[in-house]
């Protein structure tokens, strides 16, 4: 084989960089019994240094084609002749170098190899045979017998301190010399170093390497750093005997010269602005910003030359000009267009909605087929823990681009979006200009979270600033009151995320696109604990599968008795309890105990103590008055008791449990569309006027309003004056008017849920919603009994029964008379029941 087919074939062009271990991992290399040996002359390389070396020679060659696949350690010894082209064993010294390879580099049309090695530690090597072109030894390490005592310990501090002198004294030493002899520790470390770097013979250099006592090594050192240390000195001397020949003209330009020099590089005084100003212009150049923008900047660039560096509008020229220097005016990510790896993505993050991946996926479907186009705005909402922040940051990995996440919760100065005007004192620009900084590209993942949050005081309203942000006919030419000029965020996704949909202002929800995301059900929280809570609380807590496993049954208490939520979020916390109990006693075992944990029902009452929640609406609904109707809230669907008595009186209706304007409109419109039908139950109208109602609703601190309350607070009526409890485990929503009808409703998914999540059987829902059925988790539907009602005379039969209303209005007037007698004592008469 020839040279060049060796360099071409084993070795190949350009660089190859080996992983190196760095710090402790060097110490703890292993040094084989048998390394390959290359010859090197005119050096000598000491462990703990890193040199580069020149290989042209045939065998060397052939050696680096051979050894360096296997491993990366070779041995390294010395030649006693440099003249010799092919040494034998007697040529080369016994004592050399273990060095590790950390990377090899050719360059085309070169015949030789470089090569950069870190050296590992002194070795005895003995030549036992030959392979091929180049010689193996035997290697033994050689052990260094470190010096002690106060004596070694200020012999080093002097060494040290005299080769920092000579460092600074020396012209052609690298800036970076100090910095490594400063970091050195150990003062074997410190000797090698030097040794590599003086100015010493060959043969000097390797008496140093033969050297295995540290102590006599240093004092050896330490006689040529002396040594070169007073010639530098001499020469120094010299240097000042010379100036002092020149005349005191030259000597006072000379000092100039070096006092522009000195400022220049300090960034003081007459160049130092020049040289700035021309710096950020070379950053602006690089940016590669637009024309029209460019001619603004320019502009600016013209004022800091005729201003001052002491005033203050110089400094904030700079920073409006960093700033734009810093934007990614044409910096983007490339997208990943793999729509079946962005599915992978998707459905290994989330478990469960399948509508909302479906809508992503079409989403991402379209920017593929239309790169250039307008993208609409996702908004994704629903209650807290299901997963909307983490959907936009797999959209992210999905596509390949950074994500950036902009908390508007709480926020109410409309300086937070636009920025403030660059004029003021302190002016930042906006946040959204502020992320696109931080990230580097112009076309982020830029996640809006909380939209429904936001606020707005006399300092203006943030969701009025975001209406140019989100609408993709607008944002191409985005204006930050700070940047001044327009910057393109049409190629940003924006993703906004909210709890309730009621909280975003008209205007703004009108620019978005809206993906619901009613909440799981229990049978989905069972897949997300098992696939992803379970074993995420378990490595955060240091407990393995050896050690402890759930059983399905742990995980349902934990759904069932502990959490009522529509995400996982408080389901994680409970699941983190009780793995840190159990986290507790394991750190308590010996190592010896094989004590294993299988956390089912009984283990989770034992760290969680008694359920938080049980199913007591069949208790709660066996009195009269007393109805369950379905809310919908900013956390999702919710179950709401509506309660309903009556006492001696005058006509009077009272109504608690901090009820919003609506909700107490529709109680009004519950009681008068009782008195337009009481005729029809066989009741004296004038009954009425004898007897007050009070209608609450539990949890009283809670404020709730909405009109969907109204069919459940005529039904709660009904049931009380006829003394007639409902049919168990009936809920209802669905608003009523003053004819009777029953009017549709809004968040029947996430109401629906939160029924099938409490354990009712039955749902009276209003006749125009029956197409939001098809809306509803298949096993909810399964799980519930759905009742179409159109007039409230539906509700009533549907919630009571035909049977038992017309058993009941046989004794409703005489009913009634009982009540405007007297008060009837309930607490008496069903006692226990709440």
């Amino acid at each position: 084989m020839t040279e060049k087919t060796i360099l071409e074939g084993a070795i190949g062009s350009g660089e190859h960089v080996i992983e190196v271990p760095s710090g402790d991992q060097l110490d703890k290399i292993k040094i084989p019994s048998e390394l390959a040996v290359l010859p090197i002359r005119g050096t000598v390389t000491f462990p703990g240094t890193v040199m580069p070396l020149a290989v042209g020679r045939l065998s060397s060659l052939r050696l680096l084609e051979e050894e360096l696949p296997k491993g990366k350690i070779i041995a390294l010894s010395t030649q006693r002749d440099e003249e010799i082209e092919n040494p034998g064993p007697d040529d080369l010294y016994e004592t050399g170098t273990a060095v590790m390879v950390l990377k090899l580099i050719r360059q085309p049309g070169e015949k030789t190899v470089s090569i950069i090695v870190h050296g590992l530690s002194r070795v005895k090597l003995k030549i036992n045979r030959r392979r091929g072109r180049y010689y193996r030894a035997k290697v033994k390490t050689i052990k260094e017998n470190l010096g002690s005592g106060k004596k070694f310990e200020a012999s080093v501090a002097l060494l040290r301190e005299q080769a920092h002198e000579l460092i600074e004294m020396s012209p052609n030493a690298p800036e970076e010399a100090l910095t490594v002899l400063t970091n050195i520790d150990r003062p074997e470390n410190l000797v090698d170093f030097l040794s590599a770097n003086l100015n010493l013979d060959v043969f000097q250099k390797q008496d140093l390497l033969e050297e295995s006592d540290v102590a006599k090594r240093m004092r050896s050192v330490h006689v040529y750093v002396s040594s070169q240390l007073e010639i530098l000195k001499l020469q120094q001397e010299i240097q000042e005997d010379v100036q002092t020949s020149i005349g005191e003209g030259q000597r006072r330009f000379y000092l100039r010269e070096q006092m522009k020099a000195i400022q220049k590089e300090l960034g003081e005084g007459g160049d130092g602005s020049e040289q700035m100003v021309e710096e950020l212009e070379a950053k602006l150049l690089d940016a590669q910003l637009p024309d029209e923008i460019m001619k603004e900047v320019e502009r600016d660039l013209k004022r800091l030359y005729i201003t001052p560096p002491a005033s203050g509008e110089y400094s904030m020229i700079i920073s409006y000009l960093e700033l734009v220097a810093q934007l990614p005016w044409n910096i983007f990510s490339e997208d990943n267009q793999n729509l079946k790896r962005a599915k992978e993505i998707l459905d290994k993050d989330h478990f469960g909605l399948d509508k909302v991946k479906r809508r992503l996926i079409e989403y991402l479907a379209v920017r593929k087929l239309n790169p250039q186009g307008k993208s609409p705005i996702l908004c994704l909402i629903g209650p807290p823990g299901v997963g909307k922040t983490s959907l936009g940051k797999s959209i992210a990995d999905a596509l390949g681009r950074k994500f950036v996440r902009l908390s508007l919760g709480g926020i109410r100065d409309e300086a937070e979006i636009r920025g403030h005007r660059k004029t003021y004192m302190g002016a930042m620009p906006g946040r959204i200009i502020q992320e696109l900084r931080r990230c580097g590209t112009n076309n982020p993942v830029m996640m809006l979270d909380e939209v429904d949050k936001l606020g707005s005081d006399v300092h203006g309203d943030p969701s009025s600033a975001l209406l140019e942000v989100l609408d993709p006919r607008q944002n191409g030419a985005f204006v930050d009151r700070y940047l001044d000029v327009p910057f393109d965020l049409s190629k940003v996704i924006f993703i906004a995320t909210a709890n309730y949909a009621g909280g975003i202002p008209h205007a703004l929800y009108d620019r978005m696109e809206v993906i619901e995301i009613a909440g799981y059900t229990d049978e989905d929280k069972l897949q997300i604990a098992k696939r992803y809570l379970v074993p995420r609380q378990m490595k955060e807590n240091g407990l393995k599968r050896n050690r402890c496993s759930w059983k399905l049954g742990g995980i349902k208490k934990v759904i069932h008795g502990y959490t009522r939520e529509a995400g996982v979020r408080e389901l994680e916390r409970q699941l983190g309890s009780v793995c840190r109990g159990i986290a507790a006693e394991v750190a308590q075992l010996t190592k010896r105990s094989k004590k294993k944990w299988s956390v089912d029902h009984k283990v989770v009452e034992n760290y969680l103590g008694v359920e938080k929640y049980e199913y007591e609406m069949s208790r709660r609904t066996k009195l009269p008055g007393v109805v369950m109707g379905l809310a919908y809230t900013s956390v999702g669907g919710d179950i709401l008791f509506i309660e309903a008595t009556a006492y001696a009186g005058s006509g009077r209706v009272t109504l608690t449990g901090q009820l919003g304007d609506v909700m107490k409109e529709s109680a009004t419109a519950a009681v008068s569309l009782f008195k337009t039908r009481i005729a029809k139950f066989g009741i004296d109208p004038s009954l009425l006027n004898k007897i007050d109602l009070h209608i609450h609703v539990p949890a009283g601190a809670v404020p709730k309003d909405g009109p969907s309350a109204g069919c459940a607070m005529y039904t709660a009526i009904v049931s009380l004056l006829l003394d007639i409890p409902l049919k168990p485990l009936i809920a209802m929503t669905g608003e009523i008017t003053l004819r009777g009808l029953v009017l549709p409703i809004g968040g029947l998914k996430e109401k629906t849920l939160a029924a099938a999540r409490s354990g009712i059987k039955t749902v009276i829902i209003p006749s125009q919603n029956k197409k939001d059925l098809d809306e509803i988790d298949p096993i909810v539907r399964k799980k519930l009994k759905f009742v179409i009602a159109e007039r409230i005379e539906d509700v009533i039969d549907a919630a009571i029964g035909k049977s038992r209303m017309a058993s009941a209005l046989k004794h409703a007037g005489h009913r009634l008379e009982e009540i405007a007698m007297k008060t009837p004592n309930f607490i008496e008469d069903n006692k226990g029941t709440p």
